[in-house]
């Protein structure tokens, strides 16, 4: 579902219109009231907001949208004004996806539209861990911490990537080994600390977050 969040009529209407004449299933609204009544109930694929709106501006809107959880993922595409560029690189600035500058042609809006999609279609496709001020991407191998990226040995790597895809769950030595190093030997369990205390140094102040359960092993901990 695309939804139009735009407050002239006739605009809107043809926005909609051609969204849905080309396979899209489309909604107008022409406030941002409106569209935040109906957001409490369903959630759009994608938004098509206009900055000029009557009771409050589409760049308000747009700060609103991406400072949530619940809503930063959805992709914005914004209607400027012509000339109007500190709007668009405002709103580009703010999480914008893609603008367009009226008056823009139809069919240049659901180019616009299906560019979008596809490409936020591919980033979704990527894992991303994470877990407080870490980011994990299995698929690149590569770790950032508090945005700085690190650099980290085949096997603390794998160590991070199972902490955070279990996130309070407690693991043995034992089980660490058998996970990670393939063996069920338990004779070698310092080779677990040693590289435990390894990877909490790699990740600064967020080596914390892996925390050691006396008499049992490590678990890493949940951070909001």
């Amino acid at each position: 579902m695309i939804w139009c969040v735009e407050d002239d009529e006739s605009i809107r209407d043809i926005e909609i219109y051609t969204l849905r004449s080309t396979g899209f299933k489309a909604e107008g609204f022409a406030d941002g009231a409106g569209f935040f009544e109906a957001l409490k109930n369903s959630t759009p694929e994608l938004i098509i907001l206009d900055i000029m709106l009557p009771d409050m501006d589409g760049v308000k809107i747009l700060r609103r949208l991406k400072s949530s959880s619940d809503t930063e993922h959805i992709p914005v595409i914004m209607a400027t004004a012509k000339g109007m560029e500190y709007d668009k690189v405002q709103s580009l600035d703010i999480g914008a996806d893609d603008y367009l500058v009226k008056p823009f042609g139809m069919m240049e809006m659901v180019s616009r539209v299906k560019a979008v999609l596809r490409r936020c279609s591919s980033e979704k496709k990527k894992t991303i861990l994470k877990n407080g001020g870490i980011q994990l991407s299995p698929e690149e191998h590569i770790v950032t911490v508090n945005g700085e990226r690190i650099i980290l040995t085949y096997k603390e790597f794998e160590l991070l990537k199972l902490f955070l895809s279990n996130i309070g769950s407690v693991f043995t030595r034992d089980k660490l080994l058998n996970l990670i190093w393939e063996t069920e030997y338990g004779g070698e369990t310092r080779t677990v600390d040693v590289h435990i205390k390894t990877l909490r140094k790699k990740l600064g102040d967020c080596g914390d977050m892996i925390e050691t359960v006396r008499g049992v092993g490590y678990r890493m901990e949940a951070l909001v």
